[in-house]
C-alpha cells in the first residue's frame, strides 16, 4: 500500500544548507523508491487555517517510507534541513485502489450498526 511522508514546512531559513539539502535529497529517495508528488507550490484555503508548504513524497509502502526516513543516508542529511526550518512532519498510510469514503465506517462504527442492526 503506497505511504507518504508529508510536511508542512512552517519557517524556512535558505541559505546554503538548505540549498544543499536541496541536491542531495533525491538520491536519499531513489533507494526506497521515493518521488515527489507535492513540493511547495501555490495552495487555496478552503477550511481552517494553513500556511507554509506542503511536501508529499509517495513511497511504494510504509516500510520503505520508515527504512528512507531512517537511513544512514537521510540521517546524514537531515540536519541541514531541522536546523534551519520549522515543520511538522508525518508518515501516513494510503489507501488503496477503489475505496470509498464509505469503507471508513467499518472502522468507525460498531459491527451491529453498520448492517442495520442484524
Amino acid at each position: 500500500m503506497t505511504a507518504y511522508a508529508i510536511a508542512r514546512m512552517r519557517a524556512i531559513d535558505f541559505g546554503p544548507d538548505i540549498v544543499e539539502y536541496l541536491r542531495r535529497i533525491d538520491a536519499t529517495l531513489e533507494p526506497y523508491g521515493g518521488r515527489f508528488v507535492v513540493h511547495g507550490g501555490a495552495y487555496r484555503v478552503l477550511e481552517g487555517e494553513w500556511s507554509g508548504d506542503t511536501i508529499v513524497i509517495a513511497f511504494p509502502d510504509g516500510e520503505r517510507a520508515h527504512a528512507w526516513y531512517d537511513s544512514p543516508v537521510y540521517r546524514e542529511i537531515i540536519a541541514l534541513r531541522t536546523d534551519h526550518s520549522t515543520a511538522d512532519l508525518i508518515i501516513v498510510e494510503g489507501v488503496g485502489e477503489g475505496y470509498r469514503g464509505e469503507d471508513a465506517l467499518a472502522k468507525l462504527l460498531p459491527a451491529h450498526e453498520g448492517d442495520g442492526g442484524a
